[in-house]
C-alpha cells in the first residue's frame, strides 16, 4: 500500500486540528453534472464523484471527478485538497474524524493516512453526502420515472403483457400501425415496434406521420456524431415504452452478445415522451398514462386477431375496430379504437432507407444472421501461438479447415477469434460453419444506433455462402472495447491479414475464459477484411431486420 510521505505528515500536521467529523464517499455520476442527451446516451468514459463534507457544518470541502477506474488513490488525494486547499473558502485544517460508508476505502485510508491523527471509522449511512447526490439528481433532471399515480400500475402490467405478446417477432420499425384514438387531443398515433434487431425493444408512439418520418429522415442523412443522433433523439415527437435490463451483468462483450441473441427474461417498462421544444420527460400527465393503456390494449386485440396475416408478407392492408374501456371513467364509458397496417407508408419508408444506403447495397442489407454463435458464448480477440495451431491442424479430434490460397505467416503468434461455448454448442458450430463453406473472411463493420447515438463496431463472420453472421458487438467509446479493437488491428497488420476463427469447448470449467489447445475443438482459417472491401454499408441497429416484404 502506497502511504503518505513523511514531509507531506508533517506539512499537514502543521494544520490546526477540527473537532469536526468529515463524510467521505465515492459514487458513479450516472449522468450527474454531465452534458445533456438522451436517456440511453453513453458517456466517452464513466466517471466517479469523490466528495468530502464536513458534517458538523455542512459544507463541502471537496469534489473531484475521476474515472470510474481509477483505484483508491483518488480518495485520498481529494481528502488531501479537503484539508489544504478547501472549497469555498473555508479555512485549511484537519479533522478529528473522517467516516466512510465502504469496508475497503476505510481499510485503505487507515493504512494511507498513518501519522496523522485522523481516526476513520465506518458508518452505514452518510445522510448529507445522500442529501447531497439527491439534490444533484434532481437538479439534473435525470431521476427516476414518475407515472400517473392512478394508472401506475395497471401502466406496467400492460406493458409486461406487451412484452409477452412480443410484437417485433412479427413486425420491424418500417411496419407501421396507426392506432387511431380520437381523444386527449390525440388523432391518431403512428406505433414504430423496435426489437426486431434484438437490440432495443419497445413501442415508439409518434403523435403524427410526419413526426416519425422526420426522425427517419435524420437518422438516414448519413454518418452522424453522437452528439448529432442525440440531437436528433430529443427532436422527436412521441411517446415511448422502453423495455431495460434489471442487474445487467458487467458490460463485456460476451454479455452484449448474448443480449443481441436472444431478449433479456427480466425487464421493466420505461415510460416517457419527447417533444423537440420539452426534450426527454419521464414524468407523465394522468392523461398521457390513459392514452398509453388505451393503445397498448388495441394493439394487444390487433394482433391477438391478425397476427398470423401480419407475419406472412406481403404486408397487407389490414383493420380492426374495438371497443376499449375508457380508464379516465369508471361507469363504463368505451372508447372507439381504430388500429390498421399502413403499406403504403411502409413501402415508402423502405424506399427511403434504400436511398440513403445508396446504390453498393443494391437496395437491401446484406444477409446478416445472429443465430449461428450459441447464447453465452464467450468471444475472445487474442492470439494463439503458431506451434499450437501446427498441432491442432494434425490433430484427428479437431476439425481444421486451412485456406489455400492464404498460407499462414511465418510468425510465432496469429491472431484469432475465439467463441467459446459447450462441447455439444461447439460441435453444432463447427457443423454449421462447415455447411456455410468456411470462414471466408472477419469484418468489424461500424454503425450506430440511431435511438441513442451510440457508435459501435459489429463482430462478424463472412461465410463462403455469402452470408454474414454476427459475433460481437463493441463500444467505440468503451476504453475496454477501443483497446481490443487496436491490439487487433495492429495484430492482423503484423500477420499481413491473416487470422483464425477458433472453437472451443470448457465454458464451464477451469479454462472457462482463457482456453488453451485441448479445448479446442474446430480452427477455421480467415482472412481480416474491412467493411469497405466487403461492400458493407454503415449498420443502423435499429433496422437489422427482414426487409423483403413481398
Amino acid at each position: 500500500m502506497t502511504r503518505l510521505h513523511r514531509l507531506t505528515i508533517d506539512r499537514l500536521k502543521q494544520l490546526p486540528r477540527m473537532a469536526s467529523v468529515w463524510e467521505g464517499d465515492r459514487r458513479p455520476m450516472q449522468g450527474l453534472m454531465e452534458e445533456e442527451a438522451g436517456p440511453w446516451a453513453q458517456p466517452k468514459e464513466t466517471s466517479d464523484c469523490i466528495l468530502w463534507v464536513d458534517s458538523s457544518h455542512g459544507a463541502v470541502r471537496s469534489i473531484t471527478i475521476v474515472p470510474a477506474n481509477s483505484g483508491y488513490e483518488p480518495i485520498v488525494r481529494t481528502l488531501i485538497q479537503a484539508i489544504e486547499a478547501p472549497q469555498s473558502g473555508l479555512p485549511p485544517a484537519r479533522p478529528q474524524k473522517i467516516v466512510v460508508r465502504d469496508r475497503e476505502i476505510q481499510f485503505y485510508l487507515r493504512g494511507a493516512l498513518q501519522g496523522l491523527d485522523i481516526a476513520v471509522d465506518y458508518v452505514p449511512d452518510l445522510p448529507l453526502i445522500d442529501e447531497l447526490f439527491n439534490a444533484l439528481q434532481q437538479a439534473s433532471g435525470l431521476g427516476e420515472a414518475t407515472l400517473p399515480e392512478r394508472y401506475a400500475e395497471a401502466m406496467v402490467e400492460k406493458a409486461m403483457e406487451i412484452w409477452d405478446l412480443a410484437p417485433w417477432h412479427s413486425l420491424n420499425e418500417q411496419q407501421v400501425l396507426a392506432v387511431q384514438l380520437n381523444a386527449w387531443d390525440i388523432d391518431t398515433l403512428y406505433i414504430s415496434i423496435l426489437g426486431m434487431g434484438g437490440v432495443e425493444y419497445g413501442l415508439l408512439m409518434y403523435r403524427s406521420l410526419e413526426a416519425l418520418k422526420q426522425f427517419r429522415d435524420r437518422v438516414l442523412m448519413g454518418q452522424q456524431s453522437p452528439k448529432q443522433m442525440q440531437e436528433a433523439f430529443l427532436e422527436q415527437d412521441c411517446l415511448f415504452v422502453n423495455y431495460e435490463l434489471l442487474e445487467e451483468p458487467e458490460s463485456t462483450s460476451a454479455s452484449r452478445l448474448s443480449r443481441l441473441i436472444a431478449a433479456p427474461d427480466a425487464v421493466e417498462p420505461t415510460f416517457g415522451s419527447i417533444h423537440p421544444l420539452e426534450g426527454l420527460r419521464n414524468q407523465l400527465a394522468d392523461e398521457e398514462g390513459a392514452i398509453f393503456l388505451v393503445a397498448m390494449e388495441a394493439i394487444q386485440r390487433f394482433f391477438a386477431k391478425y397476427r398470423p396475416q401480419l407475419e406472412k408478407p406481403p404486408y397487407k392492408a389490414l383493420q380492426g375496430t374495438y371497443r376499449i374501456p375508457d380508464p379516465a371513467h369508471n361507469n363504463g364509458t368505451t372508447l372507439k379504437v381504430t388500429v390498421k397496417t399502413l403499406p403504403a407508408v411502409t413501402e415508402e419508408l423502405l424506399e427511403q432507407t434504400e436511398q440513403a444506403l445508396g446504390p453498393e447495397t443494391d437496395g437491401a442489407f446484406p444477409n446478416l444472421r445472429d443465430d449461428y454463435v450459441p447464447e453465452g458464448a464467450i468471444i475472445l480477440l487474442t492470439q494463439f501461438k503458431r506451434s499450437w495451431l501446427d498441432s491442432l491442424k494434425l490433430d484427428p479430434m479437431v476439425v481444421y479447415r486451412a485456406q489455400a490460397d492464404s498460407p499462414l505467416p511465418d510468425q510465432p503468434t496469429l491472431p484469432v477469434v475465439v467463441i467459446q461455448t459447450s462441447r455439444p454448442k461447439a460441435k453444432a458450430l463447427i457443423q454449421n460453419l462447415q455447411q456455410a463453406e468456411g470462414v471466408q473472411s472477419v469484418c468489424f463493420n461500424p454503425g450506430s444506433d440511431p435511438f441513442s447515438g451510440e457508435a459501435f463496431e459489429l463482430g462478424l463472420l463472412h461465410t463462403g455462402d455469402g452470408e454474414f453472421h454476427l459475433f460481437a458487438e463493441y463500444e467505440t467509446t468503451d476504453r475496454r472495447d477501443r483497446q481490443l479493437l487496436e491490439r487487433w488491428d495492429r495484430w492482423q497488420k503484423e500477420s499481413n491479414g491473416i487470422c483464425a476463427v477458433v472453437i472451443a469447448g470448457g465454458i464451464t470449467g477451469q479454462a472457462k475464459g482463457n482456453p488453451g489447445p485441448k479445448e479446442v475443438l474446430g480452427v477455421f482459417e480467415s482472412r481480416c477484411r474491412s467493411a469497405e472491401e466487403l461492400g458493407l454499408p454503415p449498420m443502423l441497429l435499429q433496422y437489422a431486420a427482414d426487409w423483403d416484404l413481398d
